[in-house]
C-alpha cells in the first residue's frame, strides 16, 4: 500500500480542503502517515496570503523532498496559483495543483506516473464552477468545518486572494445538506459554515443566501450547533440578524472583520464600509442576542497609518469592547496595491501598536469570560487537558469560551451543563458538571 502525507498551511478553508484530499486518497487505497514520516507522496496545501506564507510554503515543500528524495512532492493551493511558473523551476516539487483542481488528485497522480504531467493550474479569472470536495469526517471529533463558498470579489488593497481563489462560487444547497447529514450521521453535533468570503454565498445562485443555508442546516437531526465563519458588517441587516436570532441552534459567536477603526485607513484598504456602519452592526447583534461573543481582526501599521489614525482605532476598539481581537502587523504582499503604497510603516512602530492592542484584548477577553462565573453554561466537551498537575476534560460554550471540568474519564462529544466557578488559566474557565 502506498503511503501519503499531507501538510496544511493557512486558513480554515485550506484545512477543509486538505482533509478532503486525505479522504480522496484513502478512498483510492493510500495509507495516510504523519508528514514527518517517510512517504511515497507528500502533499503541501500552500498559503499565499503574505510573503511570509509563500516562504513557509516553499520551506515545507523542501522539507518533504529531504524526507524522501524519491517521493512525489505535490504543491497545491494558493501559492501554486500565485507563483506557478516559479515553482515549475523548483527541483523540490514534482506536481503543481492549483485551486479548483484538488478534486482530481487521483487522476493527477496517475498522469504523473504515466506521462510525468507536472502542471495542473487553471485560470480562475472567469471560473464559475464550485469544486466538488466532500467530507464525511474531520480531524476534530466534535466540530466539523463545512466549506460552502469559494472565491472573492472584494479586492481589498492588501489582499492577493481574489487572484489566487478567483471570483465568487457558491456550493449548491443540495450538496451542503448532503455533507451535513453525513457528518451528523457520523456523530458530529456542531458544524462551522466557512468560505473565502462567506457573505457572498448565493450571489451567483438563484433564490438562496447564507441565511437560507443556516435555516436548512438547522433542520438536520443530530446537529445541535451551527457557527458561522468570518463575516463583514454589510451582511448584518435587520432581516439577516433577525433571521439568525430565530434559529436556536445558531451560536451567538460572530467574527466580524474590522481591520481598522479609522475611516481614512479603511478607504486605503478598499474596505467597503465605514466605522459608523460597523458600529451599527455590532449594536444590532447585541440587540438581538444576549451578550453575543463578538470577535474581530485588526491590521496595525497599514501604509500611511498615522498616530492619529491608530488612536482612532484604539478608541473604536475600546468602545465596541470585543471578546477577542486578532491583531496582525501589516505584511507586504507582492502583487497587491498596498505593497506599492507610499509611507510604509517601520517595523518598530508596528510592534508598538500591536502591543497596545494585544494588551487591550487580553483585558477584554478576561472580562467577557468572567461574566460566566457563577452561571451555568452548556458545554460541548472535546478533549483532555492537563493543568496544575490534574487531568481535565475541556470543551466550548456556544459563545466559544473554553471551559474545563475535572476528571480523567473522556466526555468527548457530550453536551453537558457546567456550573462555572472561576479561571483555570487566563483563557480557560473551570467548573463542575451539574446533575441532569
Amino acid at each position: 500500500m502506498r503511503k501519503a502525507a499531507l501538510h496544511n498551511l493557512g486558513c480554515k478553508v485550506n484545512a477543509y480542503e486538505t482533509e478532503a484530499m486525505q479522504e480522496i486518497l484513502e478512498q483510492n487505497g493510500y495509507e495516510i502517515v504523519p508528514f514527518e514520516e517517510k512517504a511515497d507522496v507528500y502533499i503541501v496545501n500552500t498559503c499565499s496570503v503574505t510573503n511570509i506564507a509563500d516562504r513557509k510554503s516553499r520551506q515545507m515543500l523542501h522539507r518533504a523532498r529531504k524526507k524522501n528524495p524519491d517521493a512525489v512532492v505535490v504543491a497545491a493551493g494558493c501559492y501554486v496559483q500565485a507563483a506557478g511558473q516559479e515553482l515549475l523551476q523548483d527541483k523540490a516539487v514534482d506536481i503543481l495543483i492549483g485551486n479548483n483542481e484538488k478534486e482530481n488528485l487521483p487522476e493527477i497522480l496517475r498522469a504523473w506516473e504515466e506521462e510525468h504531467v507536472a502542471s495542473h493550474i487553471r485560470d480562475l479569472t472567469h471560473e464559475k464552477t464550485y469544486e466538488r470536495l466532500h467530507l464525511s469526517r474531520t480531524a476534530g471529533h466534535t466540530r466539523a468545518y463545512v466549506k460552502i463558498q469559494d472565491g472573492c470579489n472584494q479586492f481589498c488593497s492588501y489582499c492577493i486572494i481574489p487572484y489566487t481563489r478567483g471570483r465568487v462560487r457558491s456550493r449548491s444547497m443540495e450538496d451542503i445538506l448532503r455533507e451535513v447529514h453525513e457528518l451528523a450521521k457520523n456523530g458530529y453535533q456542531e458544524v462551522v459554515l466557512t468560505g473565502i468570503h462567506l457573505d457572498s454565498y448565493g450571489t451567483d445562485l438563484e433564490d438562496t443566501d447564507l441565511l437560507n443555508v443556516v435555516q436548512e442546516v438547522a433542520k438536520t437531526e443530530g446537529i445541535r450547533r451551527i457557527r458561522l465563519g468570518s463575516l463583514e458588517p454589510r451582511i448584518m441587516t435587520e432581516e439577516f440578524v433577525g433571521g439568525l436570532a430565530a434559529e436556536k441552534k445558531l451560536c451567538p459567536h460572530f467574527h466580524l472583520s474590522l481591520q481598522s477603526g479609522c475611516d481614512e485607513t479603511l478607504k486605503r484598504m478598499n474596505r467597503k464600509y465605514t466605522v459608523d456602519e460597523f458600529r451599527a452592526c455590532c449594536e444590532r447583534l447585541r440587540r438581538y442576542f444576549d451578550h453575543p461573543a463578538l470577535t474581530t481582526d485588526v491590521i496595525v501599521g497599514f501604509p500611511g497609518e498615522t498616530e492619529e489614525e491608530f488612536r482612532a482605532t484604539v478608541k473604536f476598539l475600546e468602545e465596541i469592547c470585543f471578546y477577542e481581537t486578532h491583531v496582525f502587523k501589516f505584511s507586504r504582499r507582492k502583487g497587491t496595491r498596498a505593497d506599492r503604497m507610499p509611507d510604509q510603516i517601520p517595523e518598530q512602530i508596528k510592534n508598538e501598536r500591536s502591543d497596545v492592542l494585544l494588551k487591550m484584548t487580553e483585558e477584554n477577553s478576561k472580562n467577557y469570560r468572567a461574566r460566566l462565573i457563577g452561571r451555568t453554561a452548556e458545554v460541548l466537551m472535546e478533549e483532555e487537558y492537563m493543568s496544575q498537575g490534574r487531568s481535565w476534560q475541556t470543551g466550548h460554550t456556544a459563545e466559544y469560551v473554553r471551559v474545563a471540568v475535572p476528571g480523567m474519564e473522556s466526555l468527548a462529544n457530550r453536551m453537558v451543563q457546567v456550573q462555572v466557578e472561576g479561571f483555570l488559566e487566563p483563557d480557560i474557565l473551570y467548573g463542575r458538571m451539574c446533575e441532569v
